[in-house]
């Protein structure tokens, strides 16, 4: 059966007050059209978790779309720091909790498993830890090991209402290959309650079956499937495209003040209707062809 509908439809469906769980790493595989559609119908009070903070995050938090983040830290990589994030921070506007990216991580793994906590060695001793326990319903707690007596501190599982993943290729029910680095991507879609795929192309499920080895996520996780090329742009996508470093410099250049990110929102986002709108702003084919990914390097 096919789960295809239009990112339109399939955003509609997350409910403002959702948690969401985003597949970007700075600016590699970020839900760049998924973000700027949920600024576009006005989703609000959102929490979302993300191992790496990224830029699809970092615009929303700047559009007013994010109440809480839980996230292990991030960047714009060489561009620069997630300024949206930060101004919210320390403005008091969101909620930030920060771990490490590993203990992110685990705590998918521990949704993905159904466990009630996960004990992790990782954060012990840092002061990491100790700024975690001062918050107000820290999601961390102390254990003892039936076994050896041993302490052990231990995370809560997170469990996102939908996890929005950006893929190279699916099928039409959803199941999909996440080539090259693949971070915690599989633990998360696991943990999730369901699962919003965003992908470059979709093809007939008999392809996927020829190697069903590089199937990261399964159809029966996934609610929606949308195809959408260049759905990650100004963002990469491995053996797709490259990121486009004009856009994501303009982008950094417009969080430095409110008014000029407001301009940028009304330009890329409430400026036109639809990503096919955004892409011919943005330059059109001829600009995206020049960021193709070399078929030998991937990027």
């Amino acid at each position: 059966m096919t789960k295809r509908t239009s990112l339109s439809e399939a955003v509609r469906s997350i409910p403002s007050g959702a948690h969401i769980g985003l597949s970007g790493f700075s600016i590699t595989r970020c839900a760049m059209a998924f973000v700027r559609e949920v600024i576009r119908l006005g989703i609000k009070n959102l929490t979302v978790s993300q191992c790496v903070g990224a830029m699809d995050t970092d615009m929303l938090v700047g559009a007013g779309a994010v109440d809480r983040l839980i996230y292990g830290g991030g960047s714009l990589d060489r561009f620069g720091l997630l300024a949206n994030v930060n101004a919210g921070i320390e403005t008091g506007t969101l909620l930030a909790e920060e771990y490490s990216s590993l203990s992110i991580a685990f705590r998918y793994l521990a949704g993905s498993l159904g466990l009630p906590f996960i004990p992790i060695r990782s954060l012990a001793g840092s002061d990491l830890l100790a700024r975690i326990r001062e918050r107000a319903g820290a999601e961390v707690a102390f254990v003892d090991d039936p076994f050896t007596k041993d302490r052990w501190l231990v995370l809560k599982p997170l469990v996102p209402d939908v996890s929005i993943m950006q893929v190279q290729t699916c099928d039409e029910e959803g199941n999909s290959w996440i080539m090259g680095p693949k971070w915690d991507s599989g633990e998360q879609v696991k943990a999730s309650e369901r699962t919003i795929v965003i992908a470059e192309r979709v093809v007939p499920t008999e392809l996927i079956r020829r190697e069903p080895e590089r199937c990261v996520i399964p159809n029966l996780l996934v609610s929606h499937v949308v195809e959408l090329p260049y759905g990650a742009h100004p963002t990469s996508v491995y053996r797709e495209y490259d990121y486009d470093a004009d856009r994501i410099e303009g982008y950094v250049e417009a969080t430095k003040s409110r008014d000029a990110f407001q301009a940028y929102l009304d330009a890329y986002v409430f400026g036109v209707k639809d990503h096919g709108e955004y892409l011919e702003k943005v330059g059109g084919m001829e600009k995206l062809e020049s960021l193709r990914a070399d078929p030998v390097l991937g990027y």
